[in-house]
């Protein structure tokens, strides 16, 4: 299983490099997302996936059971799913913006508009 997460893994982080370096502001936040979520199944593996042993740790014991999955990888990701999320929210906000002040959605022509300002 987790060889087949690792290619998972390696075909969105594919993807998202490949929507980064496009012009399209709207394709670069997808992009972004993309990568997020990559990161996020990166950690998730890291992990340990195993349903074998429950994480709680025995009465006396100091350490959770061998071959039992981290807790501490889900808890990390549930985090970064809810920060990834305000990010993507405010990204678009920020596109909408710059589309209804600018009129596009070209990277480029943002750095030409910077340029002829000054």
């Amino acid at each position: 299983m987790e060889t087949l997460l690792a290619f998972v893994i390696g075909a969105l982080v594919a993807i998202a490099v490949y929507q980064l370096q496009r012009r399209d502001l709207v394709r670069m936040v997808i992009g972004i997302v993309i990568l997020s979520n990559a990161v996020n199944l990166l950690l998730f593996t890291l992990g340990r996936m195993t349903r074998a042993e429950a994480p709680l740790i025995e009465l006396g014991a100091k350490l959770p059971p061998e071959g039992s999955a981290n807790p501490l990888s889900q808890a990390l990701i549930l985090t970064a799913i809810v920060i990834g999320f305000g990010l993507l929210a405010f990204s678009l906000v920020l596109v909408y913006r710059a589309y209804r002040s600018l009129d596009t959605v070209d990277a480029q022509d943002f750095v030409e508009l910077e340029f002829d300002d000054a």
